[in-house]
């Protein structure tokens, strides 16, 4: 059993974006908590393979971006679910955490 604690990795780059991997050594699923700076939009992407992932707002207010114009409003407690191949990205708002979960890891 592991414990994370979130509290530990609350720190933002001015204008950026901060990575923290949470989980990397599982053969089953990946956890990566990023924190966007208030007007940082992570690109939209899509990766070649098969699997999922769920985008989780654990702070903060922005959108759920994905291919073409589709911006989806995303604030604290909102999950985004879909397809490591279907295009996806995030543009914050506000400063915005949010934890990543990616299975099978890449």
């Amino acid at each position: 059993m592991k414990k994370i604690e979130l509290d530990k990795t609350n720190e933002f780059t001015p204008g950026g974006m901060k990575r923290f991997f949470l989980v990397q050594d599982s053969p089953h699923f990946k956890i990566i908590n990023f924190n966007l700076a208030a007007g940082h939009t992570f690109p939209v992407h899509s990766h070649d393979l098969d699997g999922d992932l769920s985008i989780q707002v654990i702070e903060g207010f922005g959108e759920f971006l994905g291919e073409g114009e589709t911006a989806i409003p995303a604030k604290t407690g909102d999950i985004l679910i879909s397809a490591i191949r279907e295009p996806h990205g995030v543009r914050a708002k506000t400063d915005m955490r949010i934890l990543v979960t990616i299975a099978p890891p890449i």
